[in-house]
């Protein structure tokens, strides 16, 4: 349960202050900082583990998982290799060596091959007129190509039962979503229509069967119901194809009433770790998952809503001066950086204390209330909205109302017993309203079902 991993670091912290040299203790709070996503946290406490006993096993476990949250796979090769090192008889290590060895081996032939010349799209070499759908598929097919909200309807009722959309539909979806958004130039902000109500979601992570209820309750996507989804569409929940096709349907079907922006799992790295690529490669190809990684670098990175309020998924940024002008300059088209203002937007988070500090995630940093105030003061906003963290009520007001969390996984992994949330804003005055729900039940196939096997195992 979310709490249970916060009262852990509490009380582990509380232990730490009477007993400042105890390992374990350094090791077990490395563990619930891994549980909670604060990857920066945990490394360093394995680190400091080991600098208090180099022979405490367990801390080269922690902070290869850590640095392997991190996307660092070399340093968790090292530990990995002092643990074998140590343990030449232990299978286990043995394996989770090899496994990280061959992670660091596939990066580097992928940088080997990787060229500065514009990569030829995936689209190139598909031939999607010509692929067949036999006879005996019973599912949704495009009407025409096109995307309808029967073929949408039709098409969740088959997810919900488990059923596949046959690949030629998938790649109809993935290759007109490319093309809907290459067009445009750098679409960073662009406003949704003066509607009364727009809907933002949070984190979705793969949670098909709660997508489904979010629109239960709220209502389908239409041009009168808009949607705005906040990035973190896919890993982790085990139904990440389900709900990244259903959200490219409907933004095919909506151009102008349904928005998604770009969260930090669109990210090739993110998704080799926590089971959206394997998840692909499962249900389709290979071939799909790198479509999948072209259309993601295309997302929009922010959102302005009205000209007053400003829509990321992470936050703010590691330096003040930043207009809005500087984030429609990005070049998003790309595997995000390791710091500056594309960064930040997918990874940074809120904090209650003023000024900036390191990320507990280890990536970004940690922006507070008056790097908020002066950000909103200089581009005249009224407040921001960004989700990236899971939240026990499903949302979250800060810095004095000017900087809002709303997360829409609600139990997440089937195990934090969060709620989610959404919000309704309107037109006529901006005013956040938040909705919450709780999880509904989904087949029995586990969260992480399809990431990689050591972050699997690194989180037990």
């Amino acid at each position: 349960r979310f709490k249970d991993y916060d009262n852990a670091i509490k009380y582990y912290t509380e232990a730490l202050e009477l007993n400042p040299a105890n390992a374990i203790y350094f090791s077990n709070r490395s563990l619930a900082y891994l549980r909670t996503e604060c990857y920066g946290y945990a490394l360093a406490d394995a680190t400091k583990c080991l600098e208090i006993d180099k022979n405490y096993i367990k801390g080269y476990y922690r902070r290869a998982t850590s640095n392997m949250a991190l996307g660092k796979f070399k340093a968790a090769l090292k530990d990995y290799e002092t643990v074998v090192r140590v343990r030449p008889n232990d299978k286990d290590a043995k394996m989770k060596y090899q496994e990280c060895n061959k992670i660091v081996k596939q990066k580097a032939f992928e940088r080997a091959i990787a060229s500065d010349e514009m990569k030829k799209s995936v689209v190139d070499s598909l031939d999607i007129e010509n692929m067949m759908i036999e006879d005996e598929y019973t599912g949704p097919k495009l009407e025409e190509g096109k995307v309808t909200m029967r073929f949408m309807k039709e098409m969740m009722e088959c997810f919900k039962d488990q059923k596949k959309l046959h690949r030629k539909c998938a790649y109809q979806i993935l290759t007109v979503s490319t093309s809907a958004y290459v067009p445009v130039p750098k679409p960073v902000l662009f406003p949704p229509q003066q509607t009364e109500k727009i809907t933002i979601c949070g984190d979705t992570h793969g949670q098909f069967y709660d997508l489904l209820n979010i629109f239960e309750l709220n209502g389908l996507p239409s041009e009168t119901n808009p949607y705005l989804f906040n990035g973190d569409f896919v890993d982790r929940g085990s139904f990440s194809l389900e709900v990244i096709l259903t959200l490219f349907g409907f933004k095919l079907l909506l151009p102008d009433s349904f928005y998604l922006l770009r969260g930090n799992h669109e990210t090739d790295n993110m998704n080799q770790m926590y089971g959206f690529e394997g998840e692909v490669k499962a249900k389709y190809t290979t071939q799909m998952f790198t479509l999948f990684s072209e259309v993601f670098q295309w997302l929009p990175l922010a959102q302005c809503i009205n000209g007053k309020v400003l829509v990321m998924h992470g936050g703010l940024f590691s330096e003040d001066g930043v207009m809005l002008d500087d984030l429609r300059k990005i070049d998003r088209n790309r595997q995000p950086p390791d710091s500056g203002p594309m960064c930040d937007l997918l990874w940074s988070d809120p904090q209650p204390q003023n000024g900036r500090s390191v990320s507990k995630r280890g990536v970004s940093c940690q922006f507070g209330p008056d790097v908020t105030e002066r950000f909103l003061d200089q581009n005249k906003l009224d407040y921001i909205v960004r989700s990236h963290e899971v939240k026990a009520e499903g949302y979250e007001v800060t810095h004095s109302g000017k900087c809002i969390t709303v997360f829409s996984a609600p139990n997440y992994c089937d195990q934090m017993a969060n709620k989610g949330a959404y919000i309704h804003l309107r037109g006529s005055d901006l005013k956040p309203e938040f909705h919450q729900f709780t999880a509904v039940p989904h087949p029995n196939v586990k969260p992480m079902a399809y990431a990689n096997s050591l972050m699997q195992m690194g989180m037990m």
